[in-house]
């Protein structure tokens, strides 16, 4: 027998015993809740998801006037503050001048990079989106030697899947 063929300890699987698999982060986050109200010692529990999937949701057509628009109002927020930051060291109402001309300054060169980027990429991608990980499960997962207790208070609850 070779040293690949012995089976090797896996602490991992040791130390995590897997209580309940959930089809929903909210179920999963019920169990917890359960567990504790119930006076578990939560700090040994742990949601695990697996199986994740990237989630692309299109939000809807860009156009340059749209980028252009965006990159002015990202621009002028992030003008302001720096105005503001800039007018805590002014006297008088100076520094409502400097976030109002920050704000100007911003939005000329939000707008002008919101342009250009859309210049630059509106060929590979004509739209807007927003990505998100989800897991298809998620599993409940508790270290510590408490796995029994917590099948039980979930058991109890009616928290605790049939297979």
């Amino acid at each position: 027998m070779t040293f690949t063929d012995t089976p090797q300890f896996d602490p991992i699987k040791a130390a995590w015993n897997t209580v309940a698999t959930y089809p929903s982060y909210d179920e999963a986050q019920s169990a917890v809740r359960q567990l504790a109200q119930d006076g578990f010692p939560i700090d040994n529990v742990d949601i695990v998801g697996s199986d994740l999937r990237l989630v692309e949701r299109v939000t809807g057509q860009t156009s340059k006037l749209r980028a252009t628009g965006h990159g002015a109002l990202t621009g002028a927020g992030l003008g302001s503050f720096f105005g503001l930051l800039l007018g805590l060291f002014s006297p008088g109402f100076a520094w409502l001048g400097l976030i109002l001309v920050g704000a100007m300054i911003g939005a000329t060169w939000g707008a002008a990079f919101g342009f250009a980027s859309h210049a630059v990429t509106a060929g590979r991608n004509g739209y807007s989106s927003t990505r998100n990980l989800v897991a298809a499960q998620y599993d409940l997962v508790i270290r510590g030697g408490y796995t029994e207790d917590a099948r039980g208070i979930l058991a109890r609850a009616g928290l605790l899947p049939t297979l």
